[in-house]
């Protein structure tokens, strides 16, 4: 079984950010790649402030941040990932550029390296199909935000073998995590469940049954739900849940996950929430409007 003692992530986002963050809490050794240094720079630069709230908050204590920062290095090529025990990919939610990831990675890669995938919702037997160790690849679903969420889902492909199953298992869990089986159908469990939501909720927008504030406030303190089903949208980033409704809709062929026309119209026009300022609430002011 492989001991695992180093990490790759690729990806320096929200979510490779948030992975590293928790790998490097736990004290594994974290190689950070995106596609060039400035990314990755930024990405150190956010968890960096992560973690100062954490200490802040009295989660951590600045030694254990310090020490955590310390073992985050910057991986400007893919081959500085190869060498890692566990490569973790978590770029954005798309199936060819994740299949392009893993291509790439592959002529570096140590004969013993573990491939796993942090897609929300892409089958894991495809992605793992495209690569030379479709027994060692596995689905590692964290949720959103990686240091707050105690769950990861953890997806086996059809050919992976049950050492990869069990040591991805015990990796997730001495990060301090839960873990969830999800079999490899699309979207899993949690965005299986929680997307098709946001996309009701974009229809009830759409034909008129409430406001943003209207349908947000209504879910929160009637379904005692923490963050409205837009605003946890916006949060999430309306691209990736479009991304998820569309694989939902082509994987299951069931009219009921027909993602919803506005939902299509705020992609296209490039308001895919937080991240871009602009969803179905305006974040460009001291506190967020709704656009509708």
């Amino acid at each position: 079984m492989v001991d695992i003692r180093s990490v790759g992530v690729i990806g320096a986002g929200q979510m490779g950010g948030g992975i590293a963050h928790v790998c490097a809490l736990a004290g594994y050794e974290v190689r950070l790649n995106d596609l060039s240094r400035e990314r990755i720079d930024a990405g150190i630069s956010q968890i960096e402030r992560n973690m100062s709230r954490q200490v802040s908050r009295g989660i951590i204590d600045e030694a254990a941040m310090k020490a955590a920062l310390a073992r985050i290095h910057p991986a400007e090529a893919l081959a500085d990932i190869g060498s890692t025990d566990i490569a973790i990919e978590a770029a954005t939610e798309n199936e060819v550029t994740k299949k392009a990831i893993f291509k790439s990675l592959e002529p570096h890669l140590g004969k013993d390296t573990l491939l796993a995938s942090n897609t929300s919702s892409i089958s894991i037997t495809r992605l793992a199909s495209n690569t030379d160790r479709p027994e060692r690849f596995i689905g590692l679903h964290f949720m959103n935000p990686a240091p707050l969420m105690k769950l990861v889902e953890i997806i086996r492909g059809i050919a992976t073998d049950v050492v990869t199953y069990e040591v991805a298992v015990n990796f997730a869990k001495s990060l301090g995590k839960t873990t969830a089986n999800a079999e490899d159908f699309p979207a899993f469990i949690v965005n299986r469940i929680l997307v098709p939501m946001i996309n009701e909720a974009i229809y009830t927008l759409y034909e008129g049954v409430g406001t943003v504030d209207a349908i947000d406030t209504a879910l929160r303190l009637g379904a005692n739900h923490p963050m409205g089903p837009l605003e946890l949208g916006d949060f999430i980033g309306l691209d990736t849940v479009l991304s998820i409704m569309n694989v939902l809709h082509e994987g299951l062929a069931d009219s009921k996950y027909r993602p919803c026309p506005l939902l299509t119209k705020y992609v296209e026009a490039g308001w895919l929430g937080r991240k871009t300022g602009r969803g179905f609430y305006d974040y460009r002011g001291e506190t967020p409007v709704p656009t509708r």
